[in-house]
């Protein structure tokens, strides 16, 4: 069976059995395309038995000297998704087809750089939650979704995709199906459970859409699926008011969700509690938020162990 047969074998795979994601599927259909005509290329007829380490190094210089399409390097954090893409298909041949090829254990990732992340500290978090004007629809509906961001640290594709039968405001939980096809239970506030009732009901739409768009044409559809908010929208949204606020750091819904992070571990929370309500699969994932507590530690020991 040829190379190209098993490569979309294994995408089918993820799509199917591990229920991964349309756009993930892509990133690792155009990692591994790439990997494919490279090999045509350079060592046409190759079969899973030939490729070894050899062919990976020079893949690897390869990958190093590659220039896009705006004639840039590639970076290295994207050289390395080149690289996880392949592991993972050499697993799936070995553990799934049973077919002999390289083990995916002996293709040591690129080492990178401490992942860092930005958050809001309390003063600029509470600027921006204060900016959305609630005297109109719009505006009530950006004072939600932000306060909905900030007390659930819901992925912004997860929260676009919340119709209003999904949140149980009495228990102020519910559930959502996040990276990888994983369910988690996702915990409200007081604060953002209060938002939700009261921008539902300034509602007069029975959309199904927990959030909805106020611009363009209005479409009759019964269930509203095409009002429904979009990723772009809720980006540009946050960004807008961030702008407002006069932050001077780059504010996006994924700052929203690390801010929830460290403001739970901050206050104490373990880090494995914060991973299960973040959706991380791995605890590595969660770690990189260990830096925060750190610093925070570092605080508290000035402010409590200084000789006066």
């Amino acid at each position: 069976m040829s190379l190209e047969v098993l490569i979309t074998d294994f995408l089918e795979y993820l799509q199917i059995e591990k229920g991964f994601s349309p756009l993930t599927i892509r990133e690792y259909q155009h990692y591994l395309k790439r990997f494919y005509d490279w090999l045509r290329e350079n060592y046409p007829d190759t079969k899973p038995a030939d490729i070894n380490l050899e062919v990976i190094r020079k893949y690897r210089i390869y990958l190093a000297y590659f220039h896009d399409r705006n004639d840039k390097l590639l970076k290295q954090t994207t050289q390395s998704y080149h690289i996880v893409a392949i592991r993972a298909f050499l697993r799936y041949l070995l553990v799934q087809r049973d077919i002999n090829t390289l083990s995916p254990d002996k293709v040591d990732l690129p080492k990178q750089k401490t992942r860092t992340v930005s958050f809001l500290k309390p003063d600029q978090l509470e600027r921006l939650l204060s900016s959305p004007q609630i005297s109109d629809e719009i505006g009530l509906r950006d004072k939600t979704i932000l306060e909905t961001l900030f007390s659930t640290g819901l992925r912004v594709s997860e929260l676009v995709k919340l119709d209003r039968d999904h949140v149980d405001l009495e228990r102020q939980e519910f559930g959502v199906r996040g990276k990888g096809n994983k369910v988690r239970v996702v915990f409200l506030s007081d604060t953002a459970t209060d938002w939700i009732k009261r921008y539902l009901r300034y509602r007069q739409d029975n959309f199904k859409p927990l959030f909805i768009r106020y611009s363009g044409s209005v479409n009759t559809e019964k269930s509203g699926e095409k009002m429904r908010l979009t990723v772009r929208s809720v980006h540009k949204i946050v960004s807008q008011y961030a702008k407002k606020s006069g932050l001077s750091i780059k504010v996006s819904p994924h700052t929203l969700r690390h801010s929830f992070a460290t403001d739970l571990l901050i206050a104490g929370a373990d880090l494995r509690s914060v991973q299960e309500m973040l959706g991380h699969e791995s605890i590595r994932t969660t770690q990189v938020y260990t830096h925060v507590t750190n610093r925070h530690l570092k605080e508290v020991h000035k402010a409590f162990h200084s000789r006066k």
